[in-house]
């Protein structure tokens, strides 16, 4: 009889991003040189070489990297990572060779933050709770945000 094992696996929260990509490698190498990520075991490849599964460790979350192929098309996605320094990992992420998206900034919900694009086109935007807003207060600065983009 096999061994029961956990429905989750240790390190994995419930949900688990999973980015289709065209160059892989690029990525993983932008996730390890910009957000620390480490590798969690060797990547899996494809006898052409491209990247079959890798699944790095960012921070205490788990992300998974696998090349676009005929079964599954490579899609950019936008992920959101806390960090302690927005500001920091802003830049560190440029040096990797991330083109910007917005500079860090104050954000009327509570975060400072500020994104840039990986070289496959995936948005990373990194933020740092700077305050604790009440829902009245956010709902009455989302509304004065709104207005000033119209202005703009």
């Amino acid at each position: 009889m096999a061994a029961k094992v956990k429905p989750i696996p240790d390190g994995f929260h419930t949900v688990t991003p999973y980015l289709i990509v065209d160059g892989a490698k690029k990525v993983t190498d932008f996730m390890q040189q910009a957000l620390g990520a480490k590798h969690d075991h060797e990547p899996t490849l494809r006898p052409d070489g491209t990247i079959m599964h890798a699944t790095l460790k960012i921070g205490d979350s788990m992300v998974m990297v696998s090349d676009a192929s005929e079964h599954a098309k490579a899609m950019p996605v936008m992920l959101y990572l806390y960090v302690p320094n927005v500001d920091a990992a802003y830049q560190l992420a440029l040096k990797a060779g991330a083109t910007s998206i917005m500079e860090p900034a104050d954000q009327f919900y509570g975060d400072r933050s500020g994104g840039v694009k990986d070289p496959a086109g995936n948005s990373w935007f990194f933020g740092t709770h700077i305050e604790d807003v009440a829902p009245a207060e956010l709902k009455k600065r989302a509304a004065e945000a709104f207005k000033k983009q119209k202005a703009a």
